[in-house]
């Protein structure tokens, strides 16, 4: 590695996000700040060497100037706003002859300057007289399209009880003929036509929550040290919703409560409403503080709170490796 860095090669640190504390919070408030998922990496670049040739990324992108000089030069998109599975790899060409014409900035970026790239835009950097660093910070957008393929899942999902769609082709039909084929693609279109207008714009939101959430990581958790913990539970330990999990509360029609932990739903009475909507709120309570509940009641909640990792209990020890088992 430090061969190909002497020789001119950038070094890429991938997923700062998820190793370093102080950029895992930093990108944790922003994504909740935001809206939208992010990441962090961070390019490590030796004295006059380039890190990238011109391209694009699919996702908007914070640069943030680390260390050393980097000059930047930035041309208009040849794809605006481009999705994920268009990258710039796809349009080399395009992206090569536009990075011959007029930048729209072309400017040297100073420790502690920051530059925007929306998606699209063309970029590339060179490092000046010495080893630069930057951190980049991508923010994955949520976008419009990512609503249509949630509703285009839900149609799929609907439509298939749909006997007139399920129906088979005819009896000796070529499929190399387009028109033979014409009134059977036209009834199918159609089909998905009248399914598509009965879908709830609530449910496709929700299939894009979900499928936005499940991207955050949570915190991780230590299991047997908080199951130990779990077991020997008091009204005066800490609970504490467990770090970068989204959680939302959802009143049911049974009159259960259900809990939406990122990727997992849990189901609870409707006695451990104003308890969970506590904790969520604050972030933080003894158990013996958990509101509009009996003693017992509070530690059965905190207890399976633990349990399924949508708490922690800080407090918990967290067993030494060189103890010998028993």
């Amino acid at each position: 590695m430090l061969r190909l860095f002497a020789d001119g090669s950038t070094v890429v640190l991938q997923g700062l996000h998820r190793l370093w504390p102080p950029l895992i919070e930093f990108a944790d408030q922003l994504a909740a700040d935001l809206g939208h998922p992010t990441q962090v990496n961070a390019y490590v670049t030796p004295p006059s060497s380039r890190g990238f040739d011109a391209h694009y990324d699919v996702h908007d992108v914070f640069v943030l100037q680390v260390a050393g000089q980097k000059h930047w030069t930035i041309h208009e998109p040849v794809l605006r706003d481009p999705l994920r599975t268009q990258v710039w790899t796809d349009r080399r060409e395009e992206v090569a002859a536009a990075a011959t014409r007029e930048p729209v900035i072309d400017a040297v970026l100073e420790p502690g300057d920051v530059l925007y790239l929306p998606r699209g835009f063309l970029h590339s950097a060179t490092a000046l007289g010495e080893i630069s660093a930057h951190l980049t910070i991508g923010i994955h957008s949520v976008t419009r399209w990512g609503a249509a393929e949630a509703a285009l899942d839900l149609v799929r999902t609907l439509a298939a009880e749909d006997p007139d769609l399920r129906g088979s082709l005819p009896l000796g039909v070529d499929l190399a003929d387009p028109d033979g084929l014409r009134d059977d693609v036209t009834a199918v279109v159609e089909g998905l036509r009248e399914w598509l207008a009965r879908v709830d714009p609530a449910e496709v939101a929700e299939r894009l929550r979900a499928r936005t959430w499940a991207q955050v990581r949570p915190e991780p958790v230590a299991p047997l040290a908080q199951a130990t913990a779990a077991a020997a539970l008091s009204p005066d330990s800490v609970l504490r919703l467990r770090p970068r999990l989204r959680c939302l509360l959802r009143d049911e029609d049974d009159g259960r409560v259900t809990l939406i932990g990122g990727r997992r739903t849990h189901s609870f009475p409707g006695t451990a409403r104003p308890a969970l909507t506590e904790l969520l709120d604050v972030g933080e309570l003894k158990v013996g503080d958990l509101p509009g509940l009996e003693p017992d009641d509070r530690l059965t909640l905190a207890r399976r709170l633990v349990t399924e990792s949508v708490a922690i209990l800080p407090d918990a020890p967290t067993p030494d490796a060189t103890t010998p088992g028993p």
